[in-house]
């Protein structure tokens, strides 16, 4: 991981801006926040957009999660939900159902939809994604220092260990190994190889449970959209309530 990499035709370098007046107002842009040191490019945008696209995605699946739980091919498809595929291999189990392949393909392929983002900034921005992953927040910062020393430490292991239970932030990994010049043909390998071998292991847990886990669903899907609902209230509220700190923050005469 240490050795010099060639020149990676997806990294724009950062070129000097040209001086200006400093009084001038500051493009959209140009933030210290935002992950590239540069004006950027149509490609920059469309990845920038991808991201937040991501992050919308996993807004709207908070409280759509408890709706889709009952119907566990269509949560496998949507979201690769590990739980889904525990119920698929339930169901195979208790009902013979044999369409148990397909919902291991489908959670297979939604659980890697969104990798090659990440992994296309780092080709791309370096760093500078991996401090807009970051932030602000200290604790962040801590678990992308400690995801970045896993990258150094286990190069495409480090794939292989986002898929364990471990508090070790997978944009933060994908991230990093497109910075170190990782080819794309390794990463999606691995990527798919890693994801595949993990649903199977859920699959085959849920096969081992059975008719208990079927049981258990049916109950749940009594109280699925209450569930839900009861997410979204909790959602609404927090963000009222963070709302009202940061306007009293605001209120308050600065010392």
């Amino acid at each position: 991981m240490s050795a010099e990499q060639p020149p990676d035709p997806d990294r724009v370098e950062s070129v000097p801006e040209p001086e200006t007046d400093a009084s001038a107002e500051k493009e959209w842009w140009d933030d210290p926040a935002m992950p590239w040191k540069h004006k950027p490019t149509g490609t920059d945008k469309f990845l920038l957009g991808a991201i937040g696209a991501y992050g919308l995605y996993a807004l709207v699946m908070l409280p759509l999660r408890a709706v889709l739980l009952p119907h566990p091919y269509l949560y496998a498809g949507i979201a690769g939900s590990r739980t889904a595929v525990v119920m698929i291999g339930a169901l195979w189990a208790a009902n013979g159902s044999q369409w148990w392949w397909l919902g291991l393909i489908l959670a297979t392929l939604s659980n890697i939809k969104f990798d090659w983002i990440y992994f296309w900034a780092g080709r791309r921005w370096g760093q500078g994604i991996i401090d807009m992953i970051s932030g602000k927040s200290e604790r962040n910062r801590k678990a992308a220092v400690r995801a970045q020393k896993v990258v150094e430490k286990t190069s495409w292991l480090a794939i292989v260990i986002t898929y364990l239970p471990v508090p070790i932030p997978g944009p933060v990994v994908q991230a990093a190994l497109g910075a170190h010049g990782m080819s794309w043909r390794k990463f999606f390998a691995i990527d798919i190889a890693a994801a595949f071998c993990f649903q199977a292991l859920y699959l085959f847990l849920g096969y081992q449970i059975g008719e208990p886990a079927v049981q258990l669903m049916e109950v749940y899907a009594k109280y699925a959209l209450w569930v839900s609902g009861g997410i979204i209230v909790v959602m609404l509220v927090s963000y009222w309530l963070r709302h009202r700190r940061e306007q009293k923050a605001e209120a308050e005469p600065k010392a």
